[in-house]
């Protein structure tokens, strides 16, 4: 026996023939599969950087790859810009302010008022405006935000020297995010939005191209799955990504431990007949007309 905790992990590679697992959950920019939609929120993403845009909107599914989408775009940044990253950020008028301050190193004395901590972030705006840097400002999982956290946000657009504005501001999140921008009691913010995109689900036939990209990133053939199999997995996980690697995963596992060189349709079914896969539709539905 080997052991415990890599066994399932190393031996599933190797059979395979796999330098790594393709389908872990760890947002992985190494791995991005640039499908047209995540190529095209991509351009939007970079449309919003280069334009100056003050606020730019990216929403999609839960594990529809936005975060790995983040941080492929973080890894091309320019040294002229300087870039703070808030995950998850929740709280009334202060406490956002403080994630802001946080995600741009800005310190700050324990117990400071709004006033004064407001004042550390426009003197800091205005320092690296002077050193010719723009400060972009990323909120992930930004459907967290309360209406009264989103306008906080749309004000710190208004911070500007000249004719130049000192911060842009980029929220990603789930749909949700979408449609509280678009409720009439946020027009202001609304008309702030200069880009945007929605990351759609993938279609079988870009469900398919991911599962051979990854496993050739991975070190495979990219012909592991049979193509029935990914059939059954687009269908099961509505072509988003984390469900796919997270099917995938156990697929691969399962094929492993019966010598099953090419995962087959009825190796998946087996998987989800199992229940070991809490993210998708049952079989029974989905075989329901």
């Amino acid at each position: 026996m080997s052991e415990i905790g890599t066994a399932a992990e190393t031996l599933y590679a190797e059979f395979f023939g796999l330098k790594e697992r393709p389908f872990t959950l760890v947002p992985d920019p190494s791995f991005i599969y640039w499908s047209e939609q995540h190529k095209r929120a991509s351009a939007v993403l970079e449309f919003g950087i280069a334009s100056r845009a003050p606020i730019t909107l990216i929403t999609g599914e839960i594990g529809s790859g936005k975060t790995t989408l983040l941080q492929e775009m973080l890894s091309r940044m320019s040294e002229t810009l300087t870039v703070g990253l808030v995950s998850n950020a929740q709280g009334g008028r202060g406490e956002l302010l403080q994630w802001v301050l946080h995600s741009l190193w800005i310190p700050y004395e324990p117990g400071a008022s709004y006033l004064q901590m407001f004042a550390k972030l426009e003197d800091f705006l205005i320092h690296e405006y002077a050193e010719g840097r723009r400060v972009i400002l990323i909120f992930d999982e930004a459907q967290n935000l309360s209406t009264e956290g989103l306008e906080e946000l749309r004000m710190l657009t208004n911070i500007n020297a000249n004719k130049d504005e000192l911060i842009q501001l980029i929220l990603v999140g789930q749909p949700e995010l979408r449609d509280v921008v678009l409720r009439p009691n946020m027009r202001q913010l609304a008309q702030r939005v200069a880009a945007s995109f929605h990351l759609p689900r993938m279609d079988v036939g870009s469900v398919g191209k991911y599962i051979e990209h990854r496993l050739k990133v991975a070190g495979g053939t990219g012909s592991e799955f049979a193509p029935e199999a990914s059939v059954i997995i687009h269908k099961v996980t509505r072509g988003i990504p984390r469900l796919i690697n997270q099917l995938c995963d156990f697929s691969m596992l399962y094929a492993w431990s019966v010598e099953e060189r090419v995962v087959s349709l009825a190796t998946v079914e087996k998987v989800l007949a199992d229940g070991v896969f809490f993210g998708g539709r049952s079989v029974e539905e989905e075989m329901t007309p």
